[in-house]
């Protein structure tokens, strides 16, 4: 099992998301910088971490979206394997129509971070199958554009195919449309979220729920 970090000027997230899928979880995992990106295809999994892509410049995820890039990711996932885009990778996964939707600025108009409760939505994709329906989990969270946004239209033909993975449970939804963190394409190999649960993966950080989200993974891919 081989997972692919894909690192943009700006990332943030990628040694945390290294640290997890290596050191916590034992699996090979290599940051791949953008410009590297035709190897993606030799991977089994490609994960797209938090951070600011390109200092957020215009808006986040906006300039990662006309990388090069964007054609070896848009590829992999049309081969149908595995796309987690986390925090900022999230961001840059709807830019580049990988997932339904926007992130706008929070409604404090403030950066913000702390630990999100979720409701888990659906426990039957690849990515969530280690959980409960219904659940509620914590992952920490970090981000000023976290405010998911999607139309009536959209939003009606996301809940028919069963594509929000998530949902806040507390107050941190910062607006966003009937409060969704994370969400499926209708393929369902491409997951985005804004929490970040490479931070939620070893008792010293303060919580393990992000566990069975990669657990969920590895039992989906191995």
């Amino acid at each position: 099992m081989k997972f692919a970090i894909l690192v943009f000027p700006g990332s943030g997230c990628d040694v945390d998301m290294h640290r997890a899928l290596n050191g916590v979880f034992g699996k090979e995992a290599t940051l791949v910088w953008h410009t590297d990106a035709a190897q993606l295809a030799d991977y089994d999994a490609v994960v797209v971490p938090g951070g600011a892509a390109y200092g957020d410049y215009l808006r986040p995820g906006a300039l990662a979206k006309g990388s090069d890039a964007m054609t070896h990711l848009q590829a992999f996932a049309k081969s149908g394997k595995l796309v987690l885009g986390v925090g900022n990778g999230f961001q840059i996964l709807t830019e580049a129509g990988l997932l339904p939707g926007a992130l706008l600025q929070n409604k404090s108009l403030k950066f913000q971070t702390g630990a999100a409760k979720l409701t888990v939505e659906n426990a039957i994709s690849q990515f969530t199958a280690e959980y409960n329906k219904g659940e509620e989990i914590t992952i920490p969270f970090a981000h000023q554009y976290g405010n998911y946004y999607v139309d009536q239209e959209t939003l009606k033909e996301m809940k028919e195919n069963d594509q929000i993975a998530f949902t806040y449970a507390d107050e941190f939804d910062q607006g966003s449309t009937e409060k969704i963190a994370g969400v499926l394409n209708k393929e369902g190999n491409v997951l985005g979220m804004m929490p970040l649960p490479e931070r939620a993966v070893e008792e010293i950080l303060g919580h393990v729920d992000g566990q069975r989200l990669f657990k969920s993974i590895l039992k989906k891919v191995e």
